[in-house]
C-alpha cells in the first residue's frame, strides 16, 4: 500500500485554520477539486477534469481537529484512507498534516501532489486573511 504524508505550517491559531478544514463541504476552496456535495457522512468531490469521488467520512472530529475519510464505489482503488490533523504549534500557529495510505500504490503518489498543492493554497488563503 502508497503511504504518503504531507504537512505545512501556518501562521494562524488552530482555531481558525479548522473553522475552514473542518468544514467538509468546503475542501475544494483549498484542495485542487472544483466542487464538492457533503450529505450526512457521504461526500463526493469533483476534479477540475469532470470525475467525481464519492467517499464515506470516517472521522470528523473537531476536538482533535481531525477528519478521516475513505473513497469508495471506484473500481480503479482498491483500498484509501485519507487523514487530515490541523495541530496546535503551541506559538499561536498551526501544523496541517495531510496523509495518505492507498492501494494501488502508484495513485497514492498523485493524491501527494494534490495534498501538497492543496495545503499551499491554504497556507496562502489563511495568512493572507
Amino acid at each position: 500500500m502508497g503511504s504518503v504524508r504531507r504537512h505545512i505550517h501556518i501562521n494562524r491559531d488552530p482555531d481558525t485554520v479548522w473553522a475552514l478544514v473542518g468544514d467538509l463541504a468546503r475542501q475544494h476552496e483549498w484542495f485542487p477539486f472544483s466542487s464538492s456535495r457533503l450529505e450526512g457522512t457521504k461526500r463526493w468531490m469533483t476534479t477540475p477534469s469532470g470525475i467525481t469521488f464519492e467517499e464515506d467520512i470516517v472521522t470528523h472530529d473537531h476536538a482533535l481537529r481531525r477528519f478521516q475519510y475513505r473513497i469508495v464505489g471506484n473500481p480503479g482503488i482498491t483500498a484509501h484512507l485519507g487523514t487530515c490533523d490541523v495541530i496546535d504549534d503551541g506559538h499561536g500557529g498551526s501544523t496541517v498534516v495531510y496523509s495518505t495510505d492507498m492501494e494501488p500504490e502508484a495513485l497514492a503518489i498523485v493524491v501527494a501532489g494534490a495534498a501538497g498543492e492543496g495545503l499551499n493554497k491554504l497556507k496562502q488563503m489563511m495568512e493572507s486573511a
